[in-house]
Parts: C-alpha cells; sequence; structure tokens
C-alpha cells in the first residue's frame, strides 16, 4: 500500500479509533524502512499519480509477528487484572 492507502485502512479497521496524522505517518514509515522492516518502491496509483508503495519485508515479518505475540500477552494480562477488580 502507498502511505494514505495505509492511513485510510489503519481507520476502517479500527473504525475511526485510530486516525493518523500525515506527518507522523510519514516519519514512521521512514523509520521502518531504514531499519530494513519494509521496503518501497515508486509505482502509478489508481489516479496514475505517483505514489510509493510498501511492504513488508522478512525482517519486518518477523518483528511484527514477535510484536504481536508480545501484545497478545499484555492484552491477555491486562484483561486478569480488570477481571480480578
Amino acid at each position: 500500500m502507498h502511505g494514505y492507502g495505509i492511513s485510510v485502512r489503519i481507520e476502517q479497521m479500527s473504525k475511526g479509533v485510530f486516525r493518523l496524522n500525515a506527518g507522523s505517518l510519514f516519519l514512521a514509515i521512514q523509520r521502518l524502512e531504514r531499519d530494513g522492516l519494509i521496503d518501497g518502491e515508486w509505482k502509478p496509483t489508481e489516479n496514475n499519480r505517483r505514489a510509493r508503495y510498501y511492504t513488508l519485508t522478512a525482517k519486518g515479518r518477523k518483528r511484527l509477528d514477535n510484536e504481536t505475540r508480545e501484545w497478545g500477552r499484555q492484552v491477555t494480562a491486562i484483561g486478569r487484572i480488570l477481571e480480578a477488580s
């Protein structure tokens, strides 16, 4: 996806809870690319404009999997704490 598409998709998936600031998203994308977690490639959009499209690298997929597992552990722990209240 390109940057704007990523922003729209996150907002859709979160049902409007997460609305990304374009500047913040751009900085995050730069950092992910610099760290080798995503690759960017210039391509034409559906409207025939140029945009940079991003894909996860193998390193990025591994990091995502690890962080998803860790987030799941934390969510479970928080759920247990809240149920005990």
